[in-house]
This record gives structure tokens, C-alpha cells and sequence, in this order.
């Protein structure tokens, strides 16, 4: 795919820059900040001009028809509201950026307007030569059909999330899934689950695993923690997630954005920030690998039933910790090397961090590293001959078999 983003890289992202933080400071910060693209963008050319100054990435907003699910009421209608002759003219219309990396062509679709958004997508990947189409899909705590009159109001369209996710791979021929999921406005329970849902499609079509997390808060009065960022992320890297988005940098929706209406830095700018830093890093080795498999070890009391003691995944043998840990079994793309995405996930709400140390056995003779966001960590060889690494509560540590 010829497109601008750089998909060899872990992408970062944010949504939505609003006009008062556009100046040359502000989008030097974005850019000092860890974020790689911009989401729901305007197509405004000085900031755009900026954007490449800093070499940030943009997905315009409102170049092409927009839609938005929003609660299902209007499910199956795209077609009629939005014709691809519309499509064709937006991009007779539209001058390019170097910037622009992608369009935005909707939000959470409902299952019924699938079919079209595959020809939708596949249009606009084709009338703009240098983006990719954008789009984004509902989670699983959206609303499901019903078996009544009413299910026409519905959100997913469809009895199960697992159906939608069914609907989306055989109608949009994307080389990606893309989905929002706000944890600390649900739950970590259904975290997971969609984490599985979508991973699984991802693996059995061969696309790539896109998450909106968030940084912002539903309740006024609390503020998302820097380690609740991690687990957020980390928990997605360990599912094999090659592009994570955080909403919201400046308003757009709910409170505590990492940009206050002033445009001035809240103390979420900092947080991402830090986190972002750790992801980039630690993104340089990830990349080299594809997810495969993801296991849930140790003791999730009620996030998950799908647990174990210990697991065998490829080339590392009974892995375990003294603390539950979410383990992404991972391959390299070019090489025959192995690795292990751990997320400790024994304090998903920060509550009271701890570290822990994962063990296990290596299948031969094999070169062991291990990597954090912060660099290289060390790795103790056992007289037993078990590898021990220490991990921190939400922290994300690669381990490599070469």
C-alpha cells in the first residue's frame, strides 16, 4: 500500500486538534509529545504546513461525506444519504498535502451499511492515491439487535459483537480493524474481550490491529493516571496492536483532554507523553514481530475465565509471574527469532504498583534480550537454567528468543 504512514513503525495518534491550538508552539508540542498523527482534522493548509514542519500526520475530517453510527436509528441508510458520485466529487475537489496521510470517511457503522462502506472504502483508497480511508468501528459494549419490533434501533445491527467484527472482515476490504474502547468508562473485563474479538479477526484475515484508548476522563473529577495510560496500551501491544490513538488531545468529547479549553497543557500532556516516549522506544523492537496467539497467566480473578498457571508459547516454556500477566506470543516477520509481549496486569487501576518477576525456560539453544520503554533489561540466567525478568506493575516488557 503506497500510502504516507510509515507502517513498519508503532503509529501513535491522537483525536482532534482544535483551531486555538494550531500555532507553530502548540504543534511542535504535539510532536514533542509522542504523536504521529493527528485524527479528525481539519483540512486547514497553514497548520497542515506545520504538521509537515514537525513531521506529523493528518486524517481529514469533512473532505468526503461523513457518518457517524451513532445509537443505530440510522442503520442501513448510508447509501442513500451519501452516493459515491459524492465520493467522486469531494475528490475532483480536493488538493493534496504532504500531510495528509489519511480521509476520514465515518465513525461506528452499524452492520447493515457494511456492504457499501466496503465499496466506500475501497473508492476512496482509490480517488485519494496518497491516503488511506479511515474508519473507525463500535466496540463491544455498543447496543445488539433484539429480537423484537424495535431492533431496527440498534447500534451493532447484528445478535453478537463477535457477528459484527464477522460483518466488517467479509464486507470492507481494509488491511486494518480499527475500534474505540474506554476502559476507565467501562470496565477491564470487556477490555479484554474485545481485545480477543478483534485480535482474533485480525490474525485470521491478516490485518493490522488499530485501538482508540483514552487519555481523557468520562468523570469530571478524575483524571486518567500515567499508569493507567500503560496498562492501556501495553494490554493492546500484548494482543499485537500496531497503531494506538488517544482521545482526546484537545475537546471533543467528555473532560480532562490533554489540552484545556485555552489551549494551555493539562497534567494529561505529561502523562502522554512519558508514555508515548516508552512506545516509541520500545516500538523499535516490537515491530519486528506479528502477534499470534495472547494468553491471560495467572490469577484474573474476574476479568477473564480463560486462565492458566503457566503456558508454553513457541519457543519459551512455562512461562509465569507472582502477579497475573497478559502474554502476546509473537513471531518475527523476516527471520525465524520468537518473542513475548507482557503487560503485568495485576494493577489495571493503579492502586498500588508493585513489580513482579516473569520466569520461564527457552525450547534450545537461543540468544535471550528483553526490552522495556526504557531501554534494554537485564535478564537473570538461573543455576536451574529458568530466565527471570522483573516487571512493574502495567508495564510492558518485551522478551526476544533469537
Amino acid at each position: 500500500m503506497n500510502k504516507r504512514m510509515d507502517r513498519n513503525r508503532l503509529n501513535i495518534g491522537a483525536y482532534i486538534l482544535n483551531s486555538n491550538a494550531r500555532t507553530p508552539e502548540h504543534i511542535k508540542d504535539v510532536a514533542d509529545g509522542g504523536i504521529d498523527f493527528i485524527v479528525c482534522m481539519e483540512n486547514d493548509r497553514a497548520a497542515l504546513d506545520l504538521f509537515e514542519k514537525y513531521g506529523i500526520g493528518a486524517v481529514l475530517t469533512g473532505i468526503v461525506p461523513g457518518w457517524w453510527g451513532g445509537n443505530g436509528e440510522n442503520a442501513g441508510r448510508l447509501e442513500e444519504t451519501n452516493s459515491m458520485e459524492s465520493y467522486v466529487q469531494a475528490a475532483q475537489s480536493f488538493s493534496d498535502h504532504p500531510a495528509v496521510w489519511g480521509i476520514d470517511i465515518g465513525d461506528e457503522p452499524s452492520s447493515p451499511d457494511m456492504p457499501y462502506y466496503g465499496k466506500v472504502l475501497a473508492a476512496v483508497d482509490k480517488l485519494f492515491p496518497n491516503q488511506f480511508a479511515y474508519l473507525n468501528i463500535y466496540p463491544n459494549y455498543a447496543s445488539l439487535a433484539v429480537n423484537s419490533d424495535a431492533q431496527s434501533i440498534n447500534q451493532l445491527g447484528t445478535a453478537t459483537y463477535g457477528e459484527y467484527i464477522e460483518k466488517y472482515c467479509e464486507n470492507v476490504p481494509s488491511d486494518y480493524i480499527c475500534y474505540d474502547f474506554y476502559l476507565y468508562s467501562c470496565n477491564v473485563a470487556g477490555h479484554y474481550e474485545n481485545l480477543c474479538t478483534v485480535a482474533d479477526a485480525c490474525r485470521k484475515t491478516g490485518r493490522s490491529m488499530w485501538i482508540v484508548l483514552q487519555v481523557n476522563s468520562h468523570i469530571p473529577e478524575k483524571w486518567i493516571t500515567e499508569n493507567q495510560l500503560r496498562f492501556q496500551a501495553y494490554t493492546a501491544m500484548a494482543f499485537g496492536a500496531e497503531n494506538i490513538i488517544w482521545a482526546c488531545y484537545t475537546a471533543g468529547w467528555w473532560h480532562n483532554q490533554v489540552l484545556d479549553e485555552n489551549g494551555d497543557k493539562t497534567e494529561q500532556y505529561d502523562k502522554m507523553k512519558n508514555v508515548n516516549g516508552e512506545l516509541h522506544t520500545l516500538g523499535e523492537q516490537y515491530m519486528r514481530y506479528r502477534s499470534v496467539a495472547t494468553h491471560f497467566v495467572g490469577d484474573f480473578k474476574d476479568d477473564t475465565k480463560t486462565t492458566c498457571e503457566a503456558v508454553d508459547a513457541g519457543a519459551f516454556q512455562k512461562v509465569k509471574a507472582n502477579a497475573p500477566i497478559v502474554v502476546g506470543q509473537m513471531v518475527e516477520r523476516s527471520g525465524d527469532g520468537e518473542a513475548l509481549m507482557i503487560c503485568a496486569a495485576d494493577d489495571p487501576y493503579d492502586v498500588e504498583n508493585k513489580s513482579s518477576t516473569v520466569t520461564f525456560n527457552v525450547d534450545g539453544a537461543r540468544k535471550i534480550t528483553a526490552f522495556s520503554g526504557k531501554g534494554e533489561r537485564k535478564v537473570q540466567h538461573l543455576r536451574d537454567g529458568t530466565y527471570a525478568v522483573a516487571i512493574a506493575s502495567n508495564e510492558g516488557v518485551l522478551i526476544q528468543a533469537q
